[in-house]
């Protein structure tokens, strides 16, 4: 990512598509995390590009108060809509980018960061988070595929779906105004590490198997960053209405079965 640098296209157009695309972290994945680091309902809870709240308003239950901080505006109001859905009054949503932490939040119980950490500064903001925490506080990374699972005989056709994309897009992966030829970086336990973080301590959940309809697997290819609305242009129709026949022509029924991935939560304590 050395040559890449993060714009506010990166998700454009796809919050809506990720609240509906996106698997649901399960309810085991934040029993988990509330066992190990034994949260009684107290403290604060701040999550790291939260997008549309998908972890926040899971969590949120286990704090005080939980923040979610995201760069994209378009996210956090579908968060905002999707926790007063949900009759959560215990959310705060923050129009930030993670670089500009702490930027006076004040300290937390729990930092989060689930399927984010890699589009930031992730030295920058691993030092800052560590410093926001209370003691005894810890920061959780969560690992998750959430828009697809693994490949089964009553799975989406995900390979298929990988070449339409190609076909429109190109063999290059594209992130909001440029490219990510390598794709994005690994190595995190070095930089948790590197910021004076002690672990990391693994647990996992297992992935829950799923069943699917078209909508739902149209909506999964919109949330990701390579393949997000704006990047079609004019012919985001002509995009959509292909990918639609394909789904039809591999499942008559228009329903499809896969089993998601486990989660992997790795818990950093300072």
């Amino acid at each position: 990512m050395a040559d890449w640098a993060w714009d506010e296209s990166l998700y454009s157009g796809s919050a809506a598509h990720y609240a509906r695309g996106r698997v649901a972290y399960p309810a085991a994945l934040a029993d988990a995390i509330a066992g190990v680091l034994r949260l009684d309902g107290s403290g604060r809870l701040l999550d790291v590009g939260c997008g549309p709240g998908s972890l926040t308003l899971l969590l949120a239950p286990h704090f005080e108060e939980a923040v979610g901080l995201d760069a994209d505006p378009d996210m956090l109001a579908e968060a905002a809509r999707l926790a007063a859905a949900e009759g959560i009054t215990t959310t705060r949503w923050v129009h930030e980018k993670a670089e500009d932490l702490p930027a006076g939040l004040g300290a937390f119980r729990l930092v989060t960061f689930a399927q984010s950490f890699h589009w930031l500064d992730r030295p920058r903001v691993a030092a800052a988070v560590r410093g926001m925490l209370a003691p005894g506080g810890a920061c959780v990374h969560v690992h998750a595929t959430t828009h697809r699972g693994t490949t089964a005989e009553s799975a989406p056709p995900h390979d298929q779906i990988t070449d339409l994309v190609r076909e429109y897009l190109g063999e290059t992966r594209r992130a909001g105004r440029g490219t990510l030829p390598e794709g994005t970086p690994g190595g995190e336990t070095e930089i948790y590490r590197g910021a004076g973080f002690a672990g990391p301590e693994r647990i996992e959940v297992p992935g829950p198997v799923v069943v699917r309809d078209i909508d739902d697997v149209v909506a999964a290819v919109f949330s990701l960053s390579s393949s997000a609305p704006h990047l079609f242009g004019d012919r985001l129709g002509a995009f959509e209405s292909e990918l639609r026949g394909l789904l039809a022509a591999a499942s008559p029924s228009g329903k499809f079965r896969e089993q998601m991935r486990e989660f992997a939560i790795d818990v950093w304590r300072t």
